[in-house]
């Protein structure tokens, strides 16, 4: 391969190369494996040959799957022309190096920027499930232990959608239930993005928060408990058996804050499976008809993980996301006191920043779940070990 040979003639011949740079060029090398432009190339000539007939496009069911092959391929296509530029920037540095030039801090930053951008491919190239590339349906609700517990369901919100932000993911908020004196009760979002459910579909389960509590006079320590579900905004593409017979639907009239029509006229929306009990809602929209259509995408996401999740239980390949919310049951702690750490039970990552993980900084987590996933080592919730705290 073009882009492996290109890092190892880099690497070996550097004489200021140093771990980093092995590391960068192991990486590479693995993500160079499962790039072949040529047949990338080929396949995408083929697409756009299909999607050039007028009357395809009168057929969606057919049309959709190949728009996004297309901008699938599309996609590996250019991150192959990264790796050849970034690798060929290197490269150069050597040969300056090489005859003298004083270019160790230039080299340094841009092996850095290869590392992480090879790290971004590599978890990518585990994201192979059908569902992985769709956009993510995320549900956060408390725990026990009333206003403390919302204000933490409302902490993981916003590191949520702090993350969305960073990876250039657009976000809508579909339901958002106030809580009683701070925090929410509830709150369902989807993010928009390539891979978006396939990156944090590990993200399901309880995340647990220890921290002095800014709501007791006492200034005592309190854990707090809040529950993740992460979903597959399903598209046309995937067939998902609801029928209408199925659904209650009920009307309201939307809560929280919103403006001089949205609180007047019933156009919330709540929609419940009778045959599994799953409920949905959204109350986003000012219009009914908008709130019914994304409830029912919801409902159609909701059922399909539904499903998902029976078959992950009878061959035990996944943890059990229906565990309590309280103690013993959390995938990931949060601590702030006495000391500050962010550990994952599951796969024993840590990070000591804290703050820049409750700032949308997830990427350590994510990839440590992919890469425990893909060698079978991830274990359930209720395994992890606990922190002595």
């Amino acid at each position: 391969m073009l882009i492996q040979s290109q890092v190892r003639r880099a690497t070996w011949r550097c004489p200021i190369s140093n771990s980093h740079t092995l590391l960068c060029a192991t990486k590479c090398a693995t993500c160079g494996s499962i790039f072949d432009p040529a047949r990338l190339r080929r396949e995408l000539t083929q697409i756009e040959t299909r999607l050039a007939d007028p009357a395809l496009w009168s057929d969606p069911a057919a049309s959709q799957p190949l728009m996004r092959d297309r901008k699938r391929l599309e996609s590996l296509i250019a991150d192959d022309d990264e790796l050849v530029r970034r690798t060929s920037d290197i490269d150069a540095y050597f040969e300056l190096a090489r005859e003298g030039e004083d270019v160790e801090a230039d080299l340094d930053r841009d092996i850095k920027a290869l590392a992480a951008f090879a790290e971004t491919l590599e978890a990518r190239t585990m994201l192979s499930g059908e569902t992985d590339p769709l956009n993510a349906i995320v549900t956060i609700h408390p725990g026990a232990g009333g206003t403390e517990s919302q204000d933490w369901a409302e902490m993981l919100v916003r590191m949520y959608l702090r993350w969305a932000e960073q990876q250039g993911f657009k976000t809508e908020m579909n339901d958002y239930q106030d809580g009683d004196e701070a925090g929410i009760k509830s709150a369902t979002f989807t993010i928009t993005g390539e891979y978006a459910f396939g990156l944090l579909a590990g993200e399901s389960g309880v995340h647990r928060l220890v921290r002095i509590s800014p709501f007791d006079a006492a200034k005592r320590r309190h854990t707090s408990f809040a529950s993740v579900f992460v979903s597959p905004e399903i598209d046309e593409s995937i067939q998902v058996d609801l029928k209408l017979e199925d659904l209650r639907i009920d009307t309201y009239r939307s809560g929280g804050k919103g403006g001089q029509h949205v609180n007047t006229t019933d156009s919330a929306v709540r929609m419940t499976h009778i045959p599994t009990g799953i409920v949905v809602q959204c109350q986003n929209e000012r219009s009914q008809h908008k709130n019914r259509d994304k409830a029912m995408k919801m409902m159609r996401s909701r059922l399909y993980e539904f499903e998902l999740e029976k078959k992950r239980a009878e061959s035990k390949k996944l943890e059990d996301s229906k565990l309590d919310i309280n103690f013993g049951s959390q995938i990931r702690s949060y601590v702030l006191q006495p000391y500050r750490m962010a550990k994952d039970h599951r796969t024993k990552v840590e990070v000591g920043d804290v703050d820049k993980v409750l700032d949308g900084y997830l990427e350590p987590f994510l990839r440590g779940y992919l890469l425990a996933k893909r060698r079978g080592t991830a274990v359930s919730a209720a395994a992890g070990d606990d922190l002595d705290v």
